[in-house]
């Protein structure tokens, strides 16, 4: 229902239940998503998500059971203070969010990620069919 009333046209133009709604409901609404771009190419899996204002130490990644989940955790503090170095306000904002996907038959020994321009670049090399059917098992 929130987002319902957030998305409708026109209410929310009004300045006074632009604030009022912004107020009561937009705690409510999820800010904090990692847009991402995934590509299937012959050889392997490339994952692209934007991390704008992140480092690489904000980003935890794993893949186990032919699922690869990426989070990252923010911690923003902005102190606004006046000339003379007087604190007129102070903010704190901290979030923390995740995403999986389900990438089957990856070489996990080869993946590699990377960073740049506030995009995190994940390859996922895909395995060989010879690796991916040699799942026999030897009697000694």
């Amino acid at each position: 229902m929130t987002n319902d009333l957030l998305q409708r046209d026109g209410w929310l133009d009004d300045p006074f239940f632009a604030k009022m709604g912004r107020r009561l409901f937009g705690d409510m609404v999820p800010q904090h998503t990692l847009k991402t771009d995934i590509k299937d190419r012959d050889k392997e899996y490339q994952v692209k998500v934007d991390v704008p204002g992140l480092k690489k130490e904000d980003i935890k990644m794993n893949y186990r059971d032919d699922v690869l989940t990426i989070g990252v955790r923010h911690d923003v503090f902005d102190d606004h203070t006046d000339k003379d170095g007087n604190v007129l306000m102070s903010e704190r904002q901290y979030g923390e969010t995740s995403r999986s996907f389900r990438l089957p038959d990856v070489d996990r020994d080869h993946i590699k990620a990377s960073m740049a321009d506030g995009v995190l670049t994940v390859v996922l090399p895909k395995l060989t069919e010879a690796a991916a059917k040699d799942d026999t098992i030897a009697i000694e």
